[in-house]
């Protein structure tokens, strides 16, 4: 790659989806990928996970990451097993959090795997994961974290800001400048009235926009979360049933610990037990207390949050927590069920009318989650068709995600707008509403690029 080269930037995920979140710049004779994500939900996305990176990943100079969610982060230990040999470089916050993310999702695919061959539901006579814990371990040396709002010198003039995006601990707006060109990526924005984070900065304007569309299409209900989510609870355990919480263990499980622990204290929910039944949603609590001044929580609701739970280590207490039929709520990882313990709870309580399932997040297109939301009367777990009689219910409150509305008025704070917008992170549908809305309410450019698509940064279409 020659210096003479014009900045480009290549789409290699999160195109048409919410997951997968991949964006290759190549500038200065550098390549710099930011966000290195898996792709999740339906199976011709997930295969892409296993198909050869779309360029060499020795090639890769350095790894920008927005923050530690698996669709932005969980490709990372089989990009370096594939031979990428840099840096990853974000948040302090962020490195923590992927402390606890990635070996666990090398563990869950190895587990998976295991089960898989015992069981011979797979497609392939020896299923393998797509990488180990240990591949996970190993990769998480490669990290090197930097503050917010400092820019940081990749070399060859290349230089990176990363930005408070709120949604999550750690979670950055990446700002690159290469060659006199500003390319601004969102990254996952927050809400503007999160309860755990503070709102995003500001967009300060950039020659290039790549923003997410995850909510594009959607507002979200103007209704309090703890309004919302009483009733349900006072319901479900008067008819004597389990209350299960498909939740992110990072961000989502603290929000809905937060919001019972607050319930619990006024009286306005039956004194039941809660159940954290996910290690790492309990690491990543004290996460949470550890950087308190990310967030805007109080001290004494931090605390609640992390005391309301009886937080479930073995495997063994995780099984005989579906043996036991008293009214309870268990919040479990993950928040779209594409895998960990939730399943197996889903699998024990998900055929009984007195219990409940709350969906607490977005449901990416093709997970069981997204199944759910739709009325699925039965899913497929660990190669088994299991019934589902229980109420399933989508709270409209708990989105870690800005929604349209927040978007646009995130968007509007620019001086003056980009030269192009491309929106990524998003379905479809999402993605070109949130194009149509900007065009005509904020009168900029903005279109949807497509998977593989190159642009060049110097003149953007």
């Amino acid at each position: 790659m020659g210096n003479s080269k014009p900045p480009t930037l290549r789409f290699l995920g999160a195109t048409g989806t919410v997951t997968g979140s991949r964006y290759l710049l190549e500038a200065e004779g550098r390549r710099i990928l930011v966000d290195c994500g898996l792709f999740q939900g339906y199976k011709q996305l997930r295969r892409r996970n296993r198909q050869p990176f779309p360029v060499r990943p020795r090639s890769i100079s350095t790894v920008l990451l927005t923050h530690a969610h698996l669709d932005h982060s969980g490709y990372i230990p089989a990009l370096i097993r594939a031979g990428f040999d840099g840096r990853v470089i974000c948040t302090g916050s962020t490195a923590e959090l992927c402390e606890l993310i990635l070996p666990d999702s090398g563990h869950l695919q190895e587990e998976e795997a295991k089960y898989a061959r015992r069981k011979k539901y797979s497609d392939h006579a020896r299923p393998t994961p797509l990488y180990t814990l240990k591949d996970a371990e190993a990769a998480l040396a490669r990290f090197d974290s930097v503050p917010f709002s400092k820019p940081v010198d990749l070399g060859n003039g290349v230089t990176a800001e990363f930005i408070p995006a709120g949604h999550l601990l750690g979670a950055a707006q990446i700002r690159l400048n290469v060659s006199g060109i500003t390319a601004h990526f969102s990254g996952d924005l927050g809400r503007d009235s999160d309860p755990l984070m503070r709102p995003p900065e500001p967009f300060a304007g950039a020659d290039v926009l790549i923003c997410e569309s995850t909510y594009g299409n959607r507002l979200h209900e103007a209704v309090d979360a703890e309004a919302e989510l009483a009733p349900v609870i006072r319901r479900v355990v008067a008819r004597g049933g389990t209350i299960l919480i498909p939740a992110f263990a990072v961000g989502r499980a603290q929000g809905l610990m937060y919001h019972i622990a607050r319930l619990r204290n006024r009286g306005e929910i039956p004194d039941v037990p809660v159940f954290l039944n996910s290690p790492m949603a309990t690491e990543a609590t004290e996460i949470y207390h550890k950087h308190h001044a990310e967030h805007h929580v109080a001290w004494d609701d931090c605390r609640a949050m992390f005391e309301i739970a009886r937080r479930v280590g073995s495997v063994e207490e995780s099984k005989r927590l579906n043996t036991n039929v008293f009214p309870k709520i268990i919040v479990s990882a993950s928040g779209m069920l594409t895998g960990g313990r939730i399943l197996h709870h889903i699998a024990s309580y998900g055929g009984d009318r007195r219990n409940a399932i709350l969906l607490s997040g977005f449901q990416a297109a093709g997970t069981r989650g997204a199944a759910l939301r739709a009325g699925a009367e039965h899913l497929r777990i660990f190669g088994k068709e299991f019934p589902i009689e229980a109420e399933v219910i989508e709270l409209g409150s708990f989105s870690g995600h800005a929604d349209a509305d927040e978007l646009l008025r995130w968007m509007d704070a620019a001086a003056h707008p980009p030269r192009m917008t491309y929106l990524t992170h998003g379905e479809p549908g999402a993605s070109d509403a949130l194009r149509f809305r900007i065009e005509h309410e904020l009168g900029w450019k903005a279109r949807v690029p497509e998977q593989l698509e190159t642009i060049q940064l110097e003149d953007p279409r």
